[in-house]
């Protein structure tokens, strides 16, 4: 049975967290608050942005939990690259100023928040690869990234993306993208799996959980979980993040599964 300490695999050899915290546009009082009940909780991955304004509360909070006896290297940090700062220059800057504010020994994945042109992000993978090489970050990866993005990625980097971050849920299923992230080992990560609240009250996912006495959003959380994703709930409540934990004393049949895909639109909501 899997758990909240549960880990997926990368191609690089390290491992990343099944279930994480997102902190998308909370404050800094938000951030550090949400960051310190979920690493209370058992939550051992953490994901921001530079876009997101609150690095500095995130790693200031790890930090402290770290002093607390949580030891550092269980916690997985993962922060973005935003669009304005493509291009090798402006990228390598952009993580150094990342890795400053978060203040940890190394930041576990930078990811490329949004593609830009192809130049632009094979310049922007440079600048990463070297700051890998340099120990400043541990894994590289990439966010909103399409097939076509990827493969032209792939003409240039050194070092293969571990991980593309995308809106997922049951109304964007992106079976398709999976299929060719696992085909290149790339391994997918839903970012606003529950939609925002949007499909809490879907017939078939309400009489599903009504079946394993779970809540509507246990049931899509643990719905990624057994496709292999790794889901990003955003909470700062403390009830909400410890209930969007609470998905591993249950097991979604196949049929279940296949029913759930059956509501994808192939619509996303957000952008």
């Amino acid at each position: 049975m899997t758990s909240l300490q549960t880990t997926i695999s990368l191609s690089d050899g390290h491992t990343i967290p099944i279930l994480g915290l997102g902190v998308y546009k909370m404050t800094d009082e938000e951030a550090s608050l949400a960051v310190h009940k979920a690493l209370r909780y058992g939550y051992r991955l953490i994901d921001t942005a530079a876009m997101y304004e609150n690095e500095q509360a995130v790693g200031e909070a790890i930090r402290e939990a770290v002093v607390q006896g949580i030891p550092e290297d269980e916690i997985f940090i993962t922060t973005k690259v935003w669009k304005t700062e493509l291009g090798y220059e402006k990228t390598r800057q952009a993580v150094l100023a990342s890795y400053e504010k978060l203040g940890l020994h190394t930041i576990d994945l930078v990811l490329i928040h949004w593609p830009g042109t192809e130049e632009e992000n094979a310049e922007s993978w440079r600048a990463l690869e070297e700051l890998v090489n340099e120990g400043k970050i541990t894994s590289i990866g990439v966010s909103n990234f399409s097939e076509e993005d990827l493969k032209q990625l792939f003409k240039t980097a050194k070092i293969k993306p571990v991980l593309n971050q995308v809106e997922l849920h049951p109304l964007l299923s992106q079976e398709g993208l999976q299929s060719f992230c696992q085909e290149h080992e790339i391994v997918l990560e839903s970012w606003s799996p529950l939609m925002r609240g949007r499909l809490l009250e879907h017939p078939l996912l309400t009489d599903i959980a009504a079946k394993y006495n779970k809540e509507t959003a246990q049931v899509i959380l643990r719905w990624n979980v057994q496709r292999g994703i790794i889901p990003i709930p955003k909470s700062s409540k403390e009830e909400r993040i410890e209930s969007n934990a609470d998905i591993f004393d249950f097991h979604l049949t196949d049929e279940e599964m296949e029913k759930i895909s059956t509501i994808n639109e192939d619509r996303g909501f957000h952008g």
